[in-house]
């Protein structure tokens, strides 16, 4: 079954920011600057983790990884125009 998530995430150094960015391109939809929408089994999570335990500084770096509930929806603000699909969107 497979999950949704948000990946956030603060890197000190432009190099590694840089490998991260590249890494959860092809891994989720990138919504903001440090943030993307990831739909992953169980076992890609567990990946997902493991890889970007080997591209971060686990001393000076921040990543966090937020499941979403099943039932969710998504208020766009603004100029944001990346939805994930099948996600409902609730516009003010």
């Amino acid at each position: 079954m497979k999950t949704d998530y948000l990946v956030c995430y603060d890197i000190t150094k432009p190099r590694r920011l840089a490998r991260v960015y590249r890494f959860m391109k092809s891994r989720g939809i990138h919504l903001q600057y440090s943030v993307f929408h990831c739909t992953l089994t169980w076992p890609q999570l567990r990946e997902l983790k493991e890889q970007l335990s080997w591209l971060i500084d686990e001393e000076k770096d921040d990543v966090r990884i937020y499941p979403l509930p099943s039932d969710y929806k998504v208020i766009v603000m603004g100029c944001g125009d990346r939805v994930p699909d099948g996600v409902e969107i609730f516009l003010e």
